[in-house]
């Protein structure tokens, strides 16, 4: 059986271009956990080796005496955040004042039930207490811009505002402060001029 490739299987969600796109995401699973504050700091650090943890248990599990109905070889997807403020009235600059939720997206196959198993299975091996705070659901995006963003993660702001410019040119309407980032490169292997970042905020079309 040949191994999904998600950067193959589902090219125009995590390969897209350099230039905005409107895109309607379809309903996902995911483990995720919800933070606050800077993402330097070791809250944000053990908050993504908990989803790391976890999501290479479910990968790993075709090596169970039971293995998962279902089961299909995969590359395990990419981390992924929804960023807001928690004070909107401050600068999108001060990191302290970030909210988030950050995830990773999960197989077909894995059920809430099999969640939980996993979850208990993991804090045994590689005990941490943010898998405690993992989370499984379920989440729709629909409609939504995007673009791939190259550069440093202080950088986005240039991106974002040619996603704006392309919304108001194309009669799209931004609809949340929130907006979704994803990881398609290592921060710690490459430089920040060379990271490669999914940008998405959902929108609506503008009736005239």
């Amino acid at each position: 059986m040949d191994k999904l490739d998600y950067k193959k299987a589902y090219k125009d969600l995590y390969q897209p271009k350099k230039k905005p796109v409107i895109i309607t995401v379809p309903a996902m699973n995911f483990v995720m956990i919800e933070g606050k504050g800077d993402p330097n700091g070791e809250e944000f650090f053990l908050a993504t080796a908990a989803l790391y943890s976890l999501s290479y248990a479910v990968k790993m599990s075709y090596k169970r005496v039971h293995v998962p109905t279902g089961y299909y070889d995969y590359t395990v997807f990419p981390l992924e955040g929804v960023w807001d403020l928690l004070d909107k009235t401050l600068l999108p600059t001060d990191k302290s004042n970030f909210k988030y939720k950050i995830m990773m997206r999960q197989p077909e196959f894995l059920t809430k039930d099999l969640f939980e198993r996993f979850k208990d299975e993991t804090k045994k091996k590689k005990p941490n207490l943010y898998l405690d705070k993992v989370e499984f659901g379920t989440i729709s995006e629909g409609l939504c811009c995007q673009m791939l963003h190259i550069g440093s993660y202080d950088n986005e702001p240039e991106s974002f505002g040619m996603m704006d410019q392309f919304c108001k040119d194309n009669r799209y309407k931004r609809i949340s402060h929130e907006h979704r980032e994803i990881y398609l490169s290592d921060p710690r292997k490459i430089e920040p001029n060379k990271l490669k970042t999914v940008l998405r905020y959902n929108v609506e079309w503008v009736c005239v």
